[in-house]
């Protein structure tokens, strides 16, 4: 079937992705290649078998197989791989610049050092840029199952490598680890120069949006989809001009909406928000950024205009300098002229 125009148009566009795990792109393949290099055994008999076990019934089933396979990752050159892995991929989906978060926690307490992870993905991102061109940005990220004393404890061990860090964000577990409990930490992060984010009503209350807008003082919501819940809440976000980093294939797999078509996506896009498409983890939840935009279009067949909106919202939503958008949003124009 001949792909309709504005799929077309949504496909090869310059777009932002916003919301990216690293350590959620490891994908079965690179995972046995990696434990191979490194002598590891995993508890899989083959690729096969791990990609199976990619079956979920909530936030907390997907965790406890995302933090298992990440114990692959080893050394500089495992880290770079899994970047340089990912960033082919998105280039590939017409990304011009993404935005990526890593959980150094989850390295820290297998005895990585940070200098190993951060420089292995450090590397990846440079390689990446000489080779597709596409822009990268770190945001560290603090797992709120955690406590606020190991986060200020993350927070310290990055310091030496502030310069490079382009943001803090809040990941993990959200049911029962509100905003509030690490408001110091953010605080800390924002006086250090850093833009914050924080994922929030995904599996949490539109409560917690709240909570990472007035405590936190985020530039960005991560996920954000329970908004609807919430008519203020709703028209203060559109008010606002808040991004929402929402991940539709994630949402679908992870149960918090029973369909593509039960998402609350085109609710958002109605009441004014300043949405954006992005792919989360993609190796577990069935696809990167040209899959989700698959998966949204025939779920909801929005034209090219509304792919216009989403695609221009993830590269103003961006971290990137005023001249760097501008650059993307005139090649985005074109493309929307060309449509």
């Amino acid at each position: 079937m001949t792909p309709s125009r504005a799929l077309a148009f949504a496909l090869a566009a310059p777009k932002a992705e916003l919301h990216l795990h690293i350590e959620g792109s490891l994908e079965p393949e690179l995972a046995f290649a990696l434990a191979q290099r490194n002598g590891i055994a995993l508890p899989y008999a083959d690729i096969d078998a791990l990609r199976a076990a990619y079956d979920f019934s909530d936030l907390q089933s997907f965790l406890d197989l995302y933090y298992a396979c990440a114990d692959v990752l080893r050394s500089e050159e495992d880290f770079r791989d899994l970047m340089l892995a990912y960033l082919a991929r998105a280039a590939a989906d017409g990304v011009v610049h993404t935005e990526i978060f890593f959980d150094p926690q989850t390295h820290l307490a297998r005895g990585i050092a940070f200098a190993t992870m951060f420089e292995g993905l450090a590397a990846g991102a440079a390689q990446a840029k000489a080779q597709f061109g596409i822009s990268t940005k770190l945001i560290l990220c603090f797992l709120r199952h955690l406590s606020e004393e190991d986060a200020f404890a993350t927070l310290e061990a990055a310091l030496p490598f502030i310069a490079r860090i382009d943001g803090f964000g809040l990941d993990s577990s959200e049911k029962g680890h509100p905003p509030a409990k690490f408001e110091r930490v953010f605080a800390r992060c924002r006086d250090l120069g850093k833009p914050v984010v924080a994922h929030a009503g995904e599996e949490g209350p539109p409560a917690y949006i709240v909570e990472a807008l007035d405590l936190l003082k985020v530039s960005r919501i991560d996920h954000g989809v329970r908004a609807s819940e919430d008519a203020a809440l709703m028209a203060r976000l559109a008010a606002e001009g808040m991004p929402l980093t929402v991940c539709p294939l994630s949402n679908v797999r992870l149960c918090v909406f029973a369909t593509m078509k039960d998402h609350t996506l085109p609710a958002l896009l109605a009441a004014g928000l300043k949405v954006t498409i992005n792919s989360d983890d993609p190796a577990y939840f069935g696809g990167y950024l040209g899959e989700n935009i698959r998966a949204v279009q025939a779920a909801f067949e929005f034209d090219v205009d509304t792919w216009y909106t989403l695609l221009r919202n993830s590269l103003e939503a961006s971290f990137a300098s005023d001249a760097e958008k501008a650059g993307w949003i005139a090649k985005l124009d074109e493309a929307r002229a060309a449509a």
